[in-house]
Parts: C-alpha cells; structure tokens; sequence
C-alpha cells in the first residue's frame, strides 16, 4: 500500500486510520474513498442531528458500487465486530424477536467518519431514539417513503407529496420533504413522542389508504409491484419499529454518489426536480443550512419553548453554580456565546437586554440582571406593546452576564442555532422580585425596541404545584401619568390609490445591475397604507378598504410620527419560523366581523412589509426616482425591531445576493426595480420586473366538480380559466393543495353563485363531468410546473383565493421563472 493511500487523522480527539484512500467507489464518476470520507466529514454537523441516538444499520460496499454490468457486492451489517470497531464508538444493543444485536450511534464525527473508512456508503436509522438503559423510546418523527412504480416518474412523486402534505396538515403536522437519492420521496413529520411505533404505523397507513381513496388513478398503498405499474406506493411501513430508512444526508450505493437529500417545498414544485449528488448536496448546506432542521427541534419541546429540545430549569441542587445547566446545553468550541467555566460571584447591577433570536421560531429573549446572572425568559411574540393583550413568557436557563453583549450567529446543530440580534437593552428599576411574581421599569435606547421611552412590565408565573412552572405572562403595565392619546383627524374619504404593477421575467432581463435595485418579494396581499391626521386606511390593488380587517396593523399611524403618509407595501403573515405564509394570510381575508377578526389577529397576527413612499406631508414623490424615494421612505418610517410595520432591506446592485437570500429564506422570488424610475400608478411597466423561483397564476373560477373518496359531498376539482379579450379561456382544473378549511370555505361560497352554462371556452368533456357551473366572479391563485402546448396548467396545486382582485385584473403571466 503506497504510503500517499494512508493517513491518520485526529477526530474528536480520537486517532483514526484511513486506508485506501485511492480506492474508487463509484466508478461511472470516479469518486474515490477519499472523496467519500471527506464527505461525511464535511456534512457530520447537519448529518448527526437526524442520526443521534438511533441504532445504525449499514450496507457496505468494500470494493465499489461497480457498475451496470458489474454491479459491486454489498453487505448488510446490523452488529459491531468487536475487534475491530474501535472502544470509543457509542454502541446499544437491542433484543428483537429472533435476535439480539449490537449496533452504533452515529453520535459525532469520529464515528461517521470511521463508518466511512469501513465503506458504510449507506446509514439506515429507525423512527426511534434508544434510551438509557438500551430502551426504545417512541417514535419522534413519522416517515411515508413514496416510491414510484415502473412508467411513474419523481414527478408524480412530488404530486402526492403535495396531497400528502395537505392531509398532515389538516392533522397538525407539518412534513419536510427528502428526494432520497435512489428513486422517490421521503417525507418526514416531527411527532410528539406520545404514540408507539404500532400506533404511528396505523395512522400513516390510514393516511395512505385515504390518498390511494382520493387519487386511485396515482397513488397505491398496496405492496404488491403487479398493482404499483404507473403508481406511486405510500409506503407506510417504515414507521413500524423493526424498519429503518436511509438517514437524511447518507450517500447511496447507486452508480452515481447521489445523497438522501432534504429539499424545500419550492423544489418540489419544479419542473427541473432531481435528485442530488454530494457535491451538490454539500455546497447547498453552505449556502443554505439544513432546510430539514425543524425536524430535529420537532415535537419534543416542552411549554411552546421556540427553541429547545428539552428545558432544564436550574433546581435547588444547582444553586452554587447557576450556569451549570447553560454549559451543559453548549460546546464553547462549537458556539461564538460566552462559555465561562464558573459563575461569577453575585454581581450588583440592574441591566437588562432584550434579544431577537431567529431560530427554528422567531422569539425574542428578555434577561434581566439578578444575583450575578441573566434571569431569562423566551417570549414567543416578543414583548407586549399593549396592556391589555398579555404575551407567554417561557422561564429558561440562567445565562451569563456576558450573554448581555452577544450578538451573532450560532452555527447548525447547536443549542438554540440561528442568528441573533440586541433588540433592546439598558437599566431597569426593580418594584418586585418574587419566584412567582417579577415587576420591573425598563429603559432602553433611543432607537431600541421599547421607542427610548420608560416601560413598565410585570413577569407572573402561570404554573402551580399542578401546573408547568416554566410558563410565565409577561405584562405591559399602564405607565404612572400617561397622558390621553391625541384626538385623530377626519375619516379618508379620498378615492383609494391604484398601486404600480411589475411585469413577469427572468434574471436575464436584468441588462446592468449598477441601475438595478433588488428587494425580496413577499408572499401575501399588495395593500395601499394612507394615513393622515393620525387615521390609518388601508386598501386592497382592487381598492376594497380593509383596514377593519387588520386592526394589528393600526400601529402605522403611531409610526408616522404625525406626518401624512402614502406608502405601497404588502400585508403578509407568518410561520412561527417567521416566513411568510400565504395559506395562513388566507384565513385573514374577508373577515368583517369584529369577533372574527379578533380572534384571526391573534392566531395569524398580520404584518406589513413597505417597499416605497408616494406622497408625504401632501408632496407627491411619485414623479421621483426610485432611489430618491426609498431614501424618503427609510427616513420617514423607522419602525422598532418586533413591530408588525417592518421597511425590509433592499439589495444595490447585486442580483445574485438577492436571490440567494430569497431561495435561503423560503421566499417567492425577486423584485427588480430599476433606481431611476418613476412610480406610476395603476399601470405594469418593465420598471420592476419579478422574477420568481417557482410559476404562478391568478386564475379566475368557472366552474367545480364533486369529490370522491374522503372528499365525498365535498368539491373535488376547480375548473379554472384566464381572460382572453371577452372570452373566459380554459386554462385547466386543479384538484390538489386544498386545506379542509379551504374546502369548506370554497364549497360554500361557489355554492351561493351558480349558473346553468359554462362560463369557460373550450372545456373538454372529460374534464368536466357532472361539473357544476358558477358566475366567474372570484379569483384564486394556483402554483403550477409549465404552460402545456395547448395552453393547459401542468400539474396546478391551489394556494388560495384572491379577494383583493377582481376577474378583469386576471391576466397570463408570459415569462419564466429564475
């Protein structure tokens, strides 16, 4: 063996030999041993979080994947020889039925890459965790392996990964989905860890028989290959406690090194979906992180803490070092968070500071000073700006004083990852100090969250001796002396603002992009904001006022500082990860009635994001260039961090940045907008230019048909159409992406609008049976894979209705996405 093909390497503080490092494993593209082990070293931070503390299966290919007419031998390896697997490996054994066998845990990088140096390509990993004691704890997460038949593509995967995702959703979950290297699509949904292996297997199985119900012509739940030709088999057998499954992020031994790779849902609305080689799969965690990293966090987080697997409150036996359970949750090595060895002796001061944690959920830290340490609760909504609205307040951890500085951002598999920002800090007053009961005055800074002005909050503990002592409230107190709010000025009655369109294209209509600005484009409602002598109006591109319907957003008049204002932006909602989400801003729209529209603001609060000023102070600024605007604009709205009126950043110059960012965030797309245009109202210009990561179109509703299987009494499809000068045209149906909610609410409204006659030219007769014929009044939104060669939507998936536009507004998006 020539001594280039051998190398010992230090991992984890743990020697280890790597040996025939030449060696070829996958020889269609010349990817050697070397190359693999690199590989799992590289990827072991996103890796092992999906791995950690589940028994290991292997298939090893000692000599090589091979090739088509030579395929390599594989072996599959449940139990550890124990000569010669090295003492350091973290290793349970498991009784089944007919055997007992040794398996490791995939628990740190020394191990990965020692399975790699043994040629383990593939790692298998039950739905379990094993516990102390070598116990199986239950499953934390289920799993539905959709595989495609002979004649059935990933395509038709991705399709019933969306039908899929619609039933999990009505039943609480939210799924991720993994293209898993080989053929189909896995997708994985955090549980609880309430119900066995048997109970979750039963469900997943319920749910494959209701999508086989619904779609028999695709879907089959059935294992026999004579009934899967041109189907795709829900396989929900690998929730059974015996079955593995390719672990996230684990090569395959296929003739290509391709990965079980975890995707976004925007992928797997592309035309262009594939699967992934490692190279690929090892520069998009670089770029993006892990977009499966929520299932780690999944469903074992105690009291709605955002961001911890388990919390651990320091008890009396910890009491002389206070940070002992804050180390144990952090690797200083790993983390840029202050790590000290020991606590400090209990230091006088009354600081305080309030962080904005961007982590798997958007939640904002509140530390107060006291006894040397932190005292710190999560609040999920972050500080309450109103006395009478209280906000949770989860106690946590004591953290060092030094945590009072930090901002920055905590790498991928760590404690609480993503990025943080000082939100507020200063002094405070104390009133009270109780263990159940905290009062204090804070004051922050002159452009901190708090607005620079003093504000009093009460901390009360919710929990009992029955109850969870880690849920606290966090209360706004009426400040000593508060004066009355002024008076507002007359109604607006002046006739509502047409907003300026953009025009459909690509990065390639992008000529200089010196003379180009970028901003994100946001998944929700173009709106209109006037506010003069203090009152605020909103309203919709088609100038429907629905500034009653968002009464979350009447802050922006406050904001405005008592100047008169025209500003363009658009109304979004959130994810608790804090991305927009056009289906939840659904459940907003419409709503008049003011116990509706309460209850709607608190479950889904809205935001507005603004992206351009137009008049201010009674000065029209539309005849300015878009620079000079934007400058305006940041000048006259500087809303605090955690306010729902948000002024989002906007990238100069640097195309590739914005739509990194965009892809990276989980957006639509892109806005461009050149910086020496004018705003011109009511009119689409090739000004701003958008440029999408994925199709859509607005499309008008001609008609529905009926639903089979679980949707029976139900509607099954909409019958979609685009005007085409007086012509309704007939563009497709859709029968997918539709919540229970969605169909409720659509079965009830077309339901109060029919007709005797097809609003729609060209119906085919096979696509409208027993079709029931509506006025074409109401508009929708649907994503879609491409234009067919006779104008039909190719695989549409429905995103909601549109109220704020009207059936004339509707026209073909011409174009293609980035």
């Amino acid at each position: 063996m020539a001594a280039e093909d051998t190398e010992t390497v230090s991992i984890d503080g743990h020697r280890l030999k790597l040996t025939n490092l030449d060696k070829v494993m996958y020889p269609e593209t010349g990817t050697t041993k070397a190359d693999v082990i690199g590989y799992y070293h590289a990827i072991a931070d996103v890796l092992i979080p999906h791995a950690r503390d589940r028994i290991a299966t292997r298939k090893r290919w000692v000599h090589g994947v091979g090739t088509a007419e030579h395929p390599g031998e594989v072996f599959f390896q449940k139990n550890l020889d124990p000569s010669s697997t090295p003492s350091w490996v973290k290793q349970r054994t498991i009784t089944h039925k007919t055997s007992t066998n040794t398996y490791p845990l995939v628990n740190d990088t020394a191990t990965l890459v020692w399975l790699a140096q043994i040629a383990s390509l593939e790692i298998h990993v039950p739905q379990w965790r094993v516990g102390r004691g070598d116990q199986r704890r239950n499953p934390d997460r289920m799993v539905l392996d959709l595989d495609p038949g002979d004649g059935a593509t990933l395509a038709d995967c991705a399709e019933v990964a969306r039908l899929a995702r619609d039933i999990l959703g009505g039943m609480g979950l939210d799924p991720l989905p993994v293209t898993s290297g080989s053929k189909g699509i896995h997708l994985y949904a955090p549980l609880d860890g309430s119900q066995t292996s048997d109970q979750v297997s039963a469900v997943a199985h319920e749910l494959a028989r209701a999508l086989e119900a619904d779609h028999p012509d695709l879907v089959v739940s059935d294992m026999k290959k004579a009934l899967r030709s041109g189907k795709v088999l829900v396989d929900w057998s690998q929730n059974n406690g015996a079955k593995t499954t390719i672990a996230p992020y684990s090569l395959r031994g296929r003739l290509r090194p391709t990965v079980a790779a975890p995707r976004t849902w925007r992928e797997l609305a592309s035309k262009e979906l594939r699967h992934l080689e490692y190279q690929e799969v090892l520069e998009r965690v670089s770029k993006r992180g892990d977009p499966l990293a929520a299932l780690t966090a999944g469903g074992t987080a105690e009291a709605g803490h955002p961001d911890a697997d388990r919390i651990v409150i320091s008890d009396a036996a910890a009491k002389s070092d206070r940070l002992t359970t804050y180390r144990s949750k952090r690797d200083a090595a790993k983390t840029p968070e202050p790590v000290p060895e020991v606590s400090p002796d209990a230091a006088d001061g009354r600081s305080f500071v309030i962080q904005e944690h961007h982590a798997r959920r958007l939640h904002w830290d509140f530390r107060l000073q006291h006894d040397g340490v932190l005292v710190s609760w999560a609040l999920p909504k972050g500080p309450p700006d109103d006395p009478k609205q209280n906000h949770l307040a989860v106690h946590v951890e004591d953290h060092p004083l030094e945590y009072g500085t930090f901002a920055g951002d905590i790498p991928h598999g760590e404690y609480g990852a993503g990025h943080v920002d000082i939100w507020d800090h200063g002094e405070y007053a104390l009133e009270k100090w109780r263990d159940d009961e905290v009062i204090v005055t804070l004051t922050g800074q002159k452009d901190g969250g708090l607005g620079g002005v003093p504000r009093k909050f009460a901390l009360i503990r919710t929990g009992g001796r029955d109850g969870d002592e880690k849920n606290w409230l966090i209360h706004l107190m009426k400040a000593d002396g508060a004066g009355a709010a002024a008076k507002p000025g007359p109604a607006i009655t002046d006739p509502p603002v047409s907003p300026m369109l953009a025009t459909l294209g690509s990065e390639k209509d992008v000529d200089d992009e010196a003379d180009w600005a970028f901003e994100m484009k946001w998944d929700g409602i173009r709106a209109i904001a006037v506010v003069r002598g203090g009152r605020l109006r909103l309203t919709t591109r088609n100038g429907n006022d629905v500034t009653a319907t968002y009464p979350d957003l009447a802050g922006l008049a406050r904001l405005a500082d008592g100047h008169d204002l025209v500003l363009d932006g658009e109304i979004v909602t959130l994810t608790p990860r804090g991305r927009p989400d056009f289906g939840l801003l659904q459940s907003r729209m419409g709503l008049t009635r003011a116990a509706e529209v309460a209850a709607a603001a608190e479950r889904a609060p809205a935001h507005y994001f603004v992206f351009d000023l137009l008049e201010r102070d009674g000065h029209d600024l539309r005849r300015e260039t878009y620079d000079d605007r934007r400058s305006a604009l940041e000048e006259a709205v500087r809303p605090p961090g955690g306010d729902p009126v948000q002024v989002p950043p906007a990238f100069a110059g640097d195309l590739a940045h914005a739509v990194s960012s965009s892809r990276e965030l989980g957006l639509e797309g892109v806005m461009a907008k050149r910086r020496d245009s004018t705003y011109v109202s009511g009119r689409r210009t090739r000004s701003w230019i958008k440029i999408k990561h994925h199709l859509a179109q607005e499309v008008v509703i001609g008609g529905w048909t009926p639903g089979t299987g679980r949707r029976a009494g139900s509607l099954g499809a909409l019958l979609l159409g685009i005007p085409d000068g007086d012509t309704l045209r007939y563009v497709g149906k859709v029968g997918t992406g539709f919540s229970d909610a969605d169909l409720d609410r659509l079965t009830k409204l077309l339901s109060a609008h029919p007709r005797k006659t097809s609003p729609l030219a060209d119906v085919p007769s096979t696509d409208a049976p027993s079709a029931h014929w509506v006025r074409p009044e109401h508009v929708g939104e649907v994503e879609f894979a491409e234009w067919t060669g006779t104008g039909r939507l190719r695989q549409p998936s429905w995103r909601g209705l549109r109220p704020d536009k009207s059936p004339d507004e509707v026209v073909r998006e011409v174009g293609s996405s980035s």
